[in-house]
């Protein structure tokens, strides 16, 4: 009996739209995510009392991408993720590699001689993000895009409820550690660099 190694892994295609709200930047925020898989559709939602808006933007990404280990029909499957939000500090950061440069680098920018904003976000959304195919899509907000439209409402609702939790990540923010990089890593980092530099001032 012979195994034939060849056969292909199907790719299961996920959609994650994910928008964050503000209330005052900083102020009370939240976040809200709809995910769409396989005819399934799955809202998410959560806030803080005092926070911004690109960590919302940001952490909206992340809850989407930890979401998808508690659907049904992922398990053992590869991820083929496209995440859609409004935030261009969130998609050409992504995907134009300044993400994974910028933890390279101990979460400094310029050389070294500026600290980057929300490290422990960025940190967390490179590592939920490295065991699929993610590619982030940038739509206009406040559209005619429902699935977008549905997220902000979701985020301005969280943002809104009473008693929110701390965000400790902005209050008392903390540097994460930064893992080596393998050869093979570090050039799809310079490579995803070259290709974009729009956005390179943006923290």
């Amino acid at each position: 009996m012979t195994t034939d190694t060849n056969i292909p892994i199907e790719v299961v295609e996920v959609h994650i739209y994910a928008d964050g709200a503000c209330s005052g930047n900083p102020g009370a925020g939240g976040y809200g995510v709809v995910i769409l898989i396989n005819g399934q559709r799955q809202e998410l939602s959560g806030g803080f009392r005092y926070t911004t808006n690109n960590r919302m933007e940001i952490l909206g990404a992340i809850v989407g991408l930890k979401a998808l280990n508690g659907l049904n029909g992922l398990h053992g499957q590869k991820r083929k993720v496209t995440i859609y939000s409004d935030s261009q500090y969130l998609v050409d950061m992504f995907n134009g590699g300044h993400a994974v440069k910028w933890r390279k680098d101990g979460w400094t920018r310029n050389k070294g001689k500026d600290q980057v904003k929300n490290p422990d976000l960025w940190n967390e959304l490179l590592t939920v993000s490295a065991n699929h195919e993610v590619k982030m899509v940038w739509v206009k907000g406040h559209a005619s895009n429902p699935h977008n439209s549905r997220c902000d409402e979701l985020a301005v609702e969280a943002r809104m409820r009473k008693d929110l939790p701390s965000d400790e990540g902005y209050i008392n923010p903390q540097i994460p550690d930064v893992p080596e990089m393998n050869d093979v890593q570090a050039a799809q980092s310079s490579q995803a660099l070259q290709e974009q530099t729009l956005f390179d001032w943006l923290r």
